[in-house]
């Protein structure tokens, strides 16, 4: 899959030192687990699982990102299955060096228009913290729309935690019609 400046591919298990990287830098993580994720957790968990999705939900997954001219490593995008079967979720996580650079809405936009077209979803979900306005702009530029705030409990939670969660979504429906305009 491409973009207008970026290449999405599968991961394999030769990208270990890619996710290590991202996963490895306090900021990225920051609304995420608050901290580094460990490479043994990386080889033996998350790339796994990664890899898994490929297999079990054709279409879906974790993508990692390229810039077109360079072939830097930016970070990844995904399309996750959800529980109801016409429903995906989009998220992101992109190495620092590349925020601020539109990368996220670019990305965002690319995989919903995906879920629509190519996978014929009926909704596109993507949640964050309250607190992470970042993600939350991203996720209004990329035509997603405020749903709705809740409260988890969370034995060891991140700073923020206690402004709660939100979710943003984008229906087929809504999608076609901002393709027309």
């Amino acid at each position: 899959m491409e973009t207008e400046r970026l290449v999405l591919r599968q991961f394999t298990f030769d990208d270990v030192d890619l996710l290590t990287g991202l996963d490895s830098d306090p900021e990225v993580m920051r609304f995420l687990t608050g901290q580094p994720t460990p490479r043994a957790e990386i080889t033996t968990v998350v790339l796994p699982a990664i890899l898994k999705v490929y297999d079990e939900h054709p279409g879906l997954g974790t993508f990692a990102a390229h810039e077109k001219a360079g072939g830097a490593f930016v970070g990844w995008f995904g399309l996750q299955p959800t529980g109801e079967p016409s429903t995906v979720d989009v998220g992101y996580r992109l190495n620092r060096a590349a925020w601020g650079k539109g990368y996220a809405t670019e990305g965002t936009k690319t995989l919903i228009d995906y879920a629509f077209r190519q996978l014929k979803m009926d909704r596109v979900i993507a949640d964050t913290m309250a607190v992470n306005h970042r993600s939350r702009a991203v996720m209004r530029r990329s035509g997603l729309r405020f749903v709705r705030l809740w409260h988890e409990h969370f034995d060891d939670p991140l700073p923020g935690t206690e402004f709660g969660e939100v979710e943003y979504a984008l229906d087929r429906q809504t999608w076609e019609t901002q393709q027309r305009v």
